[in-house]
């Protein structure tokens, strides 16, 4: 049996399936192993990719060189570009997916990927020697080895799956837990926690009355995910209902509350605050009489519903109960009940930022065993640790995406400085530049660095370089480009836009908050010949940059004052306990996270400006 590789992958979900994905298309020789062949990439909670950030983020995976994207969009029943109403840097795609297609996609993609190997059994332990990683070793006594490791077990480790008053071990409904990895990691000095998560009850959308509930069709134009030309926006789309809880539904819930396993403490880790189950809504937010219910389609061809937003962990009578008084589910039935699920984390402040941990040279964590909750989180850290695992055996230097850089530097970031005691989820507002960090411009900020690395192949490449030639030619002709007051008067009169009294570049139009490309299109002939020219992706990228042109150009100022920080870098063994000027906080902290730069210690938590000041004048700043 041929048991030596340069990688190996632990768990085969969103976060493992990129590591496996990216460290083989680097030309690392893989080894993903897996408790269950069948659920490779399985959409364990929705049914669904993107969303508020999370788009972004999946689009910054598919720039990079990742598969999530072209999965997505292989298997999507719908997409809708989410914020659309708001500035640029809000919009964010998303799609509703089939569920059973997207692991399909997922599977048939890694499988046609050269260097992976797979195995599918439990895995033990690591091999340790001298705090260096040397393989694994599964149930069956079997050692695979290799000089990296990377753990993507989702919540899988010591998993605990809870209904009302029931509790059995479990790593997903119908799957068997991971046990021992933690007790060893704990052995080995590593710092391990408990978090909690949870899903809504299955439904049978045949006993649904959806003419109860408000249609929520996808985009009538839809977009996709990926940049690569591999993919097709959709062509047919199923759409999703909207439906809404109610006082008598609240009521039926709290009958509950005395089984429920959050309530009666039989549950000890923390769940997610920005996806809180629905007893936690009925609790937390008493004065409301009703809370929104998406019910999402699973896919193509089954009846299977999935009912967002009434995620649940009370007795299975109390949910279908509860369900039946909602408008449409008078006589639901139900596939399975929701449950609420606890497993091992460890804080990822024992990582360093290529999500290597510190403690195990050559062992790296990925996904929600870093305390994360989302796809789209897990699937970037996998990407990031796969291609971090390639560049070290290879000695390679290697990548570190910063704030400024991407979303994903943003969330990596994010849990190394601060931590996290609760479930992490990326938000628009956690990422200071999220101007710069744009769905529609991914491509252009991270492909380049993919091709540097071997990731992204050629075809990438060229496009964006395509791409951002004809930005430069587009934005080079509305500048020079003049419009006389008489071609477009009537136009401008028409949507109570302020005339025009001499002739003005059409830059100066365009940067009207009222006006698009698409306006000079039907009211200048001339100028709607020569933009037939250009892609609407192009001139969309053109729109933005126009009309966010000074903010652009303040966000870029930012950047440049927080990389001269970025810039003072910091020893690993520099003797924070020593600093007595520092405060008993600072000290304590800046000794356990070690953070690289001025500009990482900046952004600890507990660190003061002073703190900071007093670390630049030992650096003789």
């Amino acid at each position: 049996m041929f048991n030596k590789y340069d990688v190996i992958v632990v768990g085969a979900g969103h976060a493992g399936c990129e590591a496996a994905a990216a460290a083989a298309n680097m030309g690392s020789r893989v080894l993903l192993i897996t408790m269950n062949m069948q659920t490779i990439a399985q959409m364990s909670c929705n049914p669904a990719m993107g969303g508020i950030a999370k788009g972004q983020i999946v689009r910054e995976i598919d720039a990079l060189g990742g598969y999530s994207g072209i999965v997505s969009d292989n298997s999507a029943i719908q997409f809708r570009m989410l914020n659309r109403s708001k500035g640029a840097a809000m919009w964010s795609p998303r799609t509703q997916n089939d569920r059973m297609r997207f692991a399909e996609e997922w599977r048939w993609m890694l499988e046609q990927t050269p260097n992976i190997d797979f195995w599918q059994e439990h895995v033990n332990s690591i091999i340790v020697e001298n705090n260096l990683t040397k393989g694994v070793i599964t149930g069956m006594g079997i050692k695979f080895y290799a000089p990296a490791v990377i753990i993507t077990s989702g919540t899988f480790l010591n998993g605990v799956i809870h209904i009302g008053e029931k509790q059995f071990g479990g790593g997903r409904s119908g799957e068997k837990a991971s046990i021992g990895i933690t007790e060893q990691l704990v052995n080995l000095g590593f710092e391990a926690g408990r978090m909690k998560t949870g899903t809504p009850a299955r439904i049978d959308g045949r006993s649904l009355n959806y003419s109860k509930m408000e249609l929520q069709e996808g985009d009538k134009n839809p977009s996709k995910f990926s940049f690569s030309s591999k993919t097709k926006p959709l062509q047919n789309q199923l759409p999703c209902h909207i439906t809404y809880t109610n006082p008598t539904v609240h009521e039926i819930l709290k009958t509950g509350f005395d089984k429920s396993p959050m309530y009666q403490g039989r549950i000890s880790g923390v769940g997610p605050r920005y996806c809180p189950s629905i007893e936690d809504k009925v609790s937390r937010f008493a004065d409301r009489e009703r809370h929104q219910l998406f019910v999402e389609p699973e896919g193509w061809r089954t009846v299977e519903i999935y009912v967002n937003g009434f995620s649940s962990s009370l007795p299975e009578q109390v949910q279908q109960k509860a369900l039946e008084h909602i408008p449409g589910f008078e006589k639901v039935k139900m596939f399975r009940p929701g449950y609420a699920i606890e497993y091992d984390y460890f804080p990822p402040t024992q990582l360093k930022l290529t999500l290597e941990t510190k403690t195990i040279e050559g062992l790296y964590f990925a996904g929600q065993i870093n305390g994360t909750t989302g796809y789209e989180e897990a699937a970037c850290q996998g990407l990031m640790a796969g291609i971090n695992a390639h560049l070290k055996i290879n000695e390679k230097e290697p990548l570190i995406l910063d704030r400024s850089q991407a979303y994903i530097g943003v969330l990596i970031d994010d849990l190394i400085t601060k931590g996290t005691d609760e479930p992490y989820r990326m938000f628009t507002s956690r990422a200071e530049y999220r101007i710069l960090l744009r769905q529609d411009n991914a491509d252009i900020r991270l492909t380049p660095i993919s091709y540097h690395i071997g990731l992204a192949s050629t075809d990438r490449i060229k496009a964006v370089e395509e791409k951002t030639q004809n930005i430069t030619k587009l934005m080079s002709f509305i500048k020079a480009e003049g419009i006389q007051p008489a071609e477009i008067n009537d136009a401008l009169s028409q949507i109570d836009s302020a005339p025009l009294t001499q002739q003005v570049k059409m830059f100066g139009i365009l940067s009207r908050p009222n006006i698009d490309l698409n306006f000079f299109k039907s009211s200048v002939k001339r100028i709607d010949e020569k933009l037939t020219f250009f892609t609407n992706e192009v001139q969309e990228q053109v729109e933005i940059l126009v009309k966010y042109e000074g903010y652009i150009l303040k966000e870029k100022e930012m950047v440049q004052k927080q990389q001269r920080l970025e810039s003072l870098v910091l020893h690993d063994d520099f003797d924070y306990l020593q600093l007595t000027s520092l405060s008993n906080e600072a000290r304590q902290k800046l000794h356990k996270i070690r953070p690289k730069t001025i500009g990482q210690a900046s952004r600890i938590s507990g660190i003061s400006p002073s703190d900071v000041s007093i670390l630049m004048v030992y650096l003789g700043r």
